[in-house]
C-alpha cells in the first residue's frame, strides 16, 4: 500500500530549523539515520517533489517493485530544500526532485554532500503567462516573474536571452544573475521562490516557471507555454540522488534499475505527452 506523505509549507515552517542543523553535516547518532543501512527488508524512504516526481515513483512502487523485490515509500515534498536536508540527515533514504546545477550549488552552499544515482526525466522549462498569446507580445513597460534561487534563475534568464527578450552578458549562460544582463529593453522582472511562481501568473504579465510545478497548477508545458527549453543538449535531467557512501545500498540499485526501465519510460511518455521528456534509453 502506498505510504504517500505530503510536507508542505506548514511542515517546513516547524521542522526547518532541525534539519537544518544537520544541513551542514551529519548525526553522529548511528539511530538517527536510515540511509545506507542495505537492509532488504527496511523500505526504501525516498522524499520527491509531487508531480512527476511522485507520481513517477508511485507507479514504480504500484506496478514494479513488489515484483523487484523493494519496498519503496514515498514522501512528497513542495519545496527545494528539505528533500536534501532529510537526505543528508538520514530522514530519509533518498531523493528525487533535482537536477546537477542545482544539487551542486546546494552542496556547495550548505556543506551538503548528496550525490546523484542515475538521470530520469528533463522537465523544460517555460514561459507562461495568462494575458499573452505569443512571446511576440511581450513588451517594454511588462513584468515577467523568474525563480529566485541561483541555478533555476540563471536558467531562467538563458531561456528569456534565446528568445531574444534580453541581452545577457557574453559567457554567462545558465550562471546568469538579473545584474548581467545588458539590455532588459524595457522589462521589469519579479524574483520569486520557484514553487510560488506559478501562483503569480494573476500578477505579473509573464512568468518562467519549472516544469514539475507547471504541471501542478495544471498548465501542460508543450501546450501552454510561450516558449520551451529545448530538450537536446540539456543538462537539467533530473535524478535519484542519495548522500554519499549510500550509492551502492542494493534497494537504491533496485529503484535506480526500476527507473530507467523500459516501463518508466513508456509511462513518462504516455503520461506528460512531452511536457516531461525521459533522460535515458530504456533497452528492452
Amino acid at each position: 500500500m502506498r505510504k504517500n506523505i505530503k510536507l508542505t509549507a506548514g511542515f517546513a515552517a516547524t521542522t526547518a530549523l532541525a534539519l537544518g542543523l544537520t544541513a551542514c553535516g551529519t548525526s553522529s547518532d548511528p539511530s538517527s539515520s536510515t540511509s545506507g543501512s542495505g537492509d532488504a527488508s527496511k523500505a526504501l524512504v525516498v522524499a520527491a517533489s509531487p508531480t512527476p516526481h511522485g507520481d513517477i515513483l508511485t507507479f514504480v512502487q504500484k506496478n514494479l517493485a513488489e515484483k523487484a523485490g523493494l519496498k519503496l515509500e514515498v514522501r512528497e515534498f513542495t519545496d527545494y530544500v528539505l528533500p536534501n536536508t532529510a537526505t543528508q540527515s538520514g530522514q530519509v533514504d533518498a531523493n528525487f526532485f533535482q537536477h546537477k546545477p542545482y544539487l551542486d550549488d546546494f552542496n556547495q552552499k550548505n556543506k551538503t554532500t548528496i550525490v546523484p544515482v542515475v538521470d530520469v526525466h528533463l522537465e523544460p522549462l517555460g514561459l507562461y503567462s495568462k494575458k499573452l498569446k505569443s512571446v511576440k507580445d511581450i513588451k517594454s513597460g511588462q513584468t515577467v516573474a523568474v525563480p529566485n534561487d541561483t541555478t533555476n534563475g540563471g536558467r531562467a534568464l538563458q531561456l528569456l536571452a534565446d528568445n531574444g527578450l534580453i541581452t545577457l552578458k557574453p559567457g554567462v549562460g545558465t550562471n546568469a544573475k538579473l545584474s548581467d544582463i545588458t539590455d532588459k529593453k524595457g522589462l521589469e522582472f519579479k524574483e520569486l521562490e520557484a514553487a510560488t511562481v506559478p501562483r503569480a501568473l494573476n500578477d505579473v504579465d509573464a512568468a518562467v516557471i519549472n516544469g514539475n510545478y507547471a504541471l501542478e497548477a495544471d498548465l501542460q508545458p508543450a501546450k501552454d507555454a510561450l516558449v520551451l527549453e529545448k530538450a537536446d543538449g540539456n543538462p537539467y535531467a533530473n535524478f535519484l540522488a542519495v548522500k554519499k557512501g549510500n550509492e551502492n545500498d542494493a534497494r537504491v540499485q533496485k529503484l535506480a534499475k526500476l527507473l530507467n526501465s523500459p516501463e518508466v519510460k513508456k509511462y513518462i511518455e504516455d503520461t506528460y505527452k512531452g511536457s516531461v521528456i525521459p533522460a535515458f534509453g530504456a533497452a528492452e
